[in-house]
């Protein structure tokens, strides 16, 4: 997840302060695309920098290396009408989708001469087809499955509310129903965002929110499962260093790319945060559900760390940064100790402190 406060830290950790420059062109993090030869698919991915990014202008001394949270996005190409009985690549996709966690659907919103489409842009019919055939699919699966008593009635308020074009997601479930859902893995289950690709003259943060508000409208969908990009100008940010994304993103009036933004949704939708450790070693994110307390998040770093926990030392992210470190913020007091049934919060930098 794009994160720049991994910078900030390393900086600290590596005792140069938030003033330093680093070396022309560098990232903490960058939003890569990787296509995949010969492959229906295109992953994007936020990866790690490499030693070179990491070097610092005319230092002697480098920072220590920066692992961020990362995101995996594959793209599912050729889901069409007829997918759920086989048509065009139907079923090996929908089993692509069975791997996911959440669904991202990207619906055009602009026409475009230069791509290939049937029919005239239609971004209501694109979503409803898509999602028919996730629920068709779901449909076959629990026609397939061997119901025992107790799961019966499950699904027969499943089946009747799909077939009436409800995806499982926006079906209301008690606790106890949404176990025996969770082991049905059904695809309309999954959450789903929408991205809404918009032509690049049509990109204008000033209007985000209103293009947000008329496809809630026309696609019976929340707010929040709506986010606007514009494809073409995520593939011109791809081919610029930092100093020129910095500059074109500023002209369009913005602070982050769409990418970034996507990112951030798709964290908040599955219900992630990041807490941070910053160490000599590295400066990293982990990533855990939020609500985790600290003991359980400790086991992210290592298994054997949540049965020997004793405590954690925190600091925000902030006052760490403000500070200079963890040797001047334990002088002035400004961090604290917690025990294991402490809440981790966004963006806590922390240190276990772990028994033998």
């Amino acid at each position: 997840m794009p994160d720049k406060r991994l910078e900030k830290l390393a900086d600290v950790v590596a005792g140069l302060g938030d003033s330093s420059l680093i070396a022309a062109g560098s990232t903490s993090e960058e939003s890569r695309l990787r296509k995949l030869s010969g492959s229906t698919e295109l992953t994007v991915e936020v990866l790690p920098p490499s030693e070179e990014e990491l070097s610092l202008s005319k230092s002697a001394r480098r920072r220590p290396p920066i692992v961020p949270a990362t995101v995996q996005f594959v793209d599912i190409a050729g889901l069409v009408k007829g997918a759920s009985e086989g048509a065009g690549l139907g079923n090996k996709f929908l089993a692509h989708i069975r791997e996911v966690s959440v669904i991202c659907h990207v619906v055009r919103v602009f026409d475009d001469e230069n791509v290939i489409k049937e029919g005239a842009v239609d971004p209501k019919t694109d979503y409803e087809t898509i999602e028919t055939e996730l629920i068709l699919a779901d449909l076959e699966t629990l026609e397939k499955s061997k119901i025992k008593n107790q799961k019966s009635k499950v699904v027969e308020k499943l089946v009747e509310n799909l077939d009436k074009g409800i995806p499982a997601r926006d079906i209301k479930f008690s606790d106890e129903e949404k176990e025996i859902i969770d082991q049905l893995f059904l695809l309309s289950a999954k959450p789903e965002l929408i991205i809404l690709n918009v032509a690049e003259q049509d990109y204008d943060p000033k209007t985000i929110d209103l293009i947000i508000k008329k496809y809630t409208s026309i696609l019976v969908v929340p707010e929040e499962q709506l986010v606007v990009i514009s494809a073409k100008i995520e593939a011109e940010l791809s081919e610029l260093n930092e100093e020129e994304q910095k500059q074109y993103l500023k002209e369009l009036g913005v602070e982050e790319s769409g990418l970034e933004r996507l990112i951030k949704k798709a964290y908040e939708t599955l219900g992630l945060i990041s807490f941070l450790t910053a160490g000599e070693k590295e400066v990293r994110a982990w990533t855990i559900k939020k609500g985790t307390n600290a003991q359980m998040a400790s086991g992210v770093i290592h298994t054997d760390f949540i049965k020997n926990f004793i405590k954690v030392e925190v600091i925000s992210c902030d006052d760490f940064v403000s500070i200079g470190g963890w040797k001047k913020a334990r002088e002035l007091g400004k961090t604290r100790m917690e025990g294991r049934d402490y809440i981790m919060a966004e963006g806590d930098v922390v240190e276990f402190k772990i028994g033998r």
